[in-house]
């Protein structure tokens, strides 16, 4: 068994990230010039991370899978980014917001990592607003704040419901800044498809170009991985369709260790399912529950009259609706954290009063907001979300109250990393959603923006440089040697073994049905039963896949159901990892909800006195169970405490 050694650097908490940048080796401007770093993945987390890098004077080749950076699933996070800056002077502070992230989280993420995170959070803001971004202001000129789930404070900028694209364009023109100068090459419509290594360490990548079809080859002094989160394994997801975890799971095939692949996250307020043709879900702002108040009926027959049609909810009296969060979190109320908000809309539609014809959908009600507030207001607040619902479910918001409905959204497990951003292959890097570090068990709202940021512009600009610095005596990476020889091998070998297989299914259906196992058994709830079936499940139909599957059109051209089937296949992979994590871990924490482990009140119930750790997984082969690896977490600074937001 491995023995990982998360380099958590000693010291009192406050100082040691200071401490830390003050002892760890740098490069010289010189020797920057000598080197050459890949980043894969040009979203939040890569593109700050490649423009950071080349500003500091590195050689950056820079992947993307879509036409323009511009388009990374960055783009669809709405609602805001959280920093410590107190300025609604509510008591707000750096060490609060490592608190409500650590307690977020359910007390399932390292203590160090998250101080960081919050350290740097004000930092992000300044960059980002010298960038341009056009973050929303109060009267007089001053940065705006909001509230977000989770917490009792007013900490998140925001750019009306644009937030994630807003930042990315800052990113994205930092980016390209780099690019005119010739310090980053971009490659654009490439897919990573798997990691070269020579002596155990990265040197470099194998990419298809998805317009020629051409498997090509990169090296590179050190790899830096930015590619997101795998929320699409479940099919239906907030994600875009094209999100998927293939670098992640290549890294861990390659090594690298694979940490917490069960904390995924569900948010509570998507649009609901509405047919069986339905490709992806919609995402509802988490900032709309600062004024939507969630509500269902209170008798069960006018739950039953609503999902007939034949009462709308406008018809239901004050004094007949269950404001049910507010009922059950007078604290936080709608505020509550994703996890609990998502476990609370399900007990409320498995007990018989959901509201749309399924069964499975609450109200989100802004008629007491615009009541209090005026409609000019909520629009100035709202509004491009509110045109985005009645777009898409042809119903007015400010009429009648939206539908939500949990679904799957973010994933808290990634490539294991150390302090330094590490994964367990030396040169190998994960930052952003790619990584595992920061959320613990759930995230909290508007801190994935928070993270992918801090990482690319504030911590591996600094620590990628304790390693390269002993690299500058190694000359350019040669692409002609055996070890790249062998990876575009193995690559091709892999897509022929997916193109020849000539069978009658498509890609989508099988995608389609390892979404259905996922979210019946590895899901908003899980037990061991359920559990062992997906595992068995999800093994047969990855034999049927490969026996089965039907993949038009030329290997060697463009062939989108080429890409998205290799896509699958790590799906099919990464499906039954995860459920072999969620079996192992017998406790309820945050987004993993084991129901053999539920308190008296039917909260999540954590076993700390067993299951304190960071669950590593590491790969043994293609028909070989993996090791399980343990980090054990301690927590010196804050006392673990059932998570109560009453």
């Amino acid at each position: 068994m491995t023995v990982l050694d998360s380099k958590i650097p000693e010291g009192p908490l406050a100082e040691k990230w200071s401490k830390h940048k003050a002892t760890i080796k740098v490069v010289s401007p010189a020797n920057k010039r000598k080197l050459d770093i890949i980043v894969v993945g040009t979203g939040l987390a890569g593109g700050s991370a490649a423009a950071s890098l080349a500003e500091m004077g590195y050689n950056v080749k820079a992947f993307c899978y879509q036409d323009s950076g511009r388009r990374a699933h960055s783009i669809a996070a709405q609602g805001g980014i959280n920093a410590a800056k107190n300025y609604q002077n509510d008591n707000d502070s750096i060490y609060r917001l490592f608190y409500d992230t650590i307690k977020g989280g359910d007390y399932r993420a390292r203590e160090a990592n998250v101080y960081r995170l919050a350290e740097v959070s004000g930092d992000i803001i300044d960059q980002c607003v010298a960038q341009g971004v056009p973050f929303a202001r109060e009267y007089g000129g001053t940065l705006a704040n909001r509230s977000f789930g989770g917490v009792l404070v007013s900490r998140t900028f925001y750019a009306r419901g644009q937030t994630g694209q807003q930042l990315l364009l800052g990113a994205y023109s930092a980016m390209n800044r780099q690019i005119a100068k010739g310090t980053i090459k971009l490659y654009d419509r490439h897919e990573m498809l798997d990691i070269v290594k020579i002596d155990g360490k990265a040197r470099g990548i194998i990419a298809r170009d998805l317009v020629s079809g051409e498997v090509k080859r990169f090296g590179a002094h050190a790899v830096v991985i930015a590619t997101g989160g795998y929320g699409n394994v479940f099919f239906l997801s907030t994600n875009a369709m094209g999100c998927n975890g293939g670098a992640a799971w290549q890294a861990y095939k390659n090594g690298a260790h694979f940490a917490n692949p069960c904390f995924v996250q569900i948010h509570p307020t998507c649009i609901p399912v509405h047919g069986d043709q339905q490709s992806k879900l919609t995402l509802m702002s988490e900032s709309l529950r600062n004024d939507g108040r969630v509500w269902v009926p209170k008798k069960k027959e006018d739950a039953v009259k609503l999902q007939k049609g034949e009462i709308g909810p406008n018809d239901i009296k004050d004094e007949d609706r269950d404001f049910y969060l507010e009922r059950r979190y007078p604290s936080y109320g709608n505020l509550v954290p994703r996890d609990v908000a998502s476990r609370a809309a399900k007990e409320r539609c498995d007990a018989g009063f959901g509201v749309n014809n399924t069964g499975k959908a609450v109200f989100l009600d802004f008629k007491y907001a615009i009541d209090r507030l005026g409609e000019d207001t909520i629009r100035n607040r709202y509004g491009n979300l509110f045109q985005m619902y009645e777009k898409i479910t042809d119903v007015n918001p400010y009429n009648e109250p939206m539908q939500i409905y949990p679904a799957i959204h973010y994933s808290m497990g990634g490539t294991w990393v150390d302090y330094n951003l590490m994964t367990s292959v030396p040169g190998l890097y994960a930052i952003g959603e790619a990584n595992f570090s920061d959320h613990g068990a759930n995230r909290l709202g508007a801190s994935a923006l928070m993270q992918g940021l801090a990482d690319g512009y504030f911590v591996l600009p600094y620590t990628i440089g304790d390693y390269l610095a002993n690299e500058i005596q190694v000359p350019r990476i040669d692409t002609n040697a055996k070890e790249f020889v062998a990876a575009e091998k193995s690559v091709s070998d892999r897509l022929h073994r997916l193109y020849d297989v000539k069978g009658d299914l498509s890609v989508d259906h099988f995608h389609k049905e390892l979404g259905k196992i996922m979210w019946e058994y590895v899901g908003m709830a899980r037990n061991e039963e359920g559990l062992k079936i997906a595992i068995k499940e999800i093994k047969a139909l990855r034999k049927e896949f490969y026996k089965h599957v039907r993949i038009p059109g030329d290997f060697d051209a463009m062939n989108a159901e080429l890409e998205k089937a290799g896509r699958v296949a790590d799906f099919l992979e990464l499906g039954e990892l995860m459920a072999h994590d969620a079996l192992d871990r017998n406790e309820s924490c945050g987004g993993h909800y084991r129901e053999e482990s539920v308190t008296e009140e039917g909260e999540a119930k954590r076993d700390d006195d067993k299951f304190l750790y960071v669950s590593a997984w590491e790969y043994k082969g293609e028909d070989q169970d993996p090791e399980l690896c343990k980090e054990e977490l301690k927590y010196e600074n804050i006392k673990l405490t059932q998570r109560s937001y009453k």
